[in-house]
């Protein structure tokens, strides 16, 4: 089964930015198991980043950020792969394992609806939480009008 980049960049992005936990606990409460053999072990280095004043400038070098990532292949022949900022070999591994099965038809639907569907969910209620922190200490500038000079 073929994907588009797009749907595959979403359950990518959803498993990278899930909570260790949280997707344990959704693995563990749905039972998923997998038969996989590791073909990159999680590993751990650095990665450049870079950014552009402004968002549209010249690039320049920002600082280096550290990232996990490993790849698994199921008995089936899927390979899984996952990059993940942070140092968390276990989760690495588990959202590779993820990716692969999301790959095989016979798991596609039931994976997307019980745990991409609820991680996503919890993802936009924790960036609504830190939204809500964020706009507790906002403040407004605005200039009073003092009168008519005319």
């Amino acid at each position: 089964m073929r994907f588009t980049p797009s749907i595959r960049q979403r359950w990518m992005s959803v498993l990278a930015h899930s909570q260790p936990a949280a997707l344990q606990a959704h693995m563990h409460r749905l039972n998923i198991t997998a038969d996989y053999t590791p073909i990159r072990a999680p590993e751990i280095g650095l990665v450049q980043i870079q950014a552009r004043m402004g968002g549209t400038g010249t690039r320049f070098f920002a600082g280096d950020a550290t990232l996990t990532r490993a790849v698994i292949r199921l008995a089936s022949g899927t390979l899984g792969y996952s990059y993940l900022l942070g140092r968390n070999k276990d989760h690495a591994e588990r959202c590779a394992v993820i990716d692969a099965l999301l790959q095989e038809p016979p798991h596609f639907q039931t994976l997307m609806e019980t745990l991409i569907a609820p991680l996503e969910a919890d993802r936009a209620a924790r960036l609504a939480a830190r939204q809500a922190e964020v706009n507790t200490s906002r403040v407004d500038f605005f200039t009073l009008v003092r009168g008519d000079n005319a």
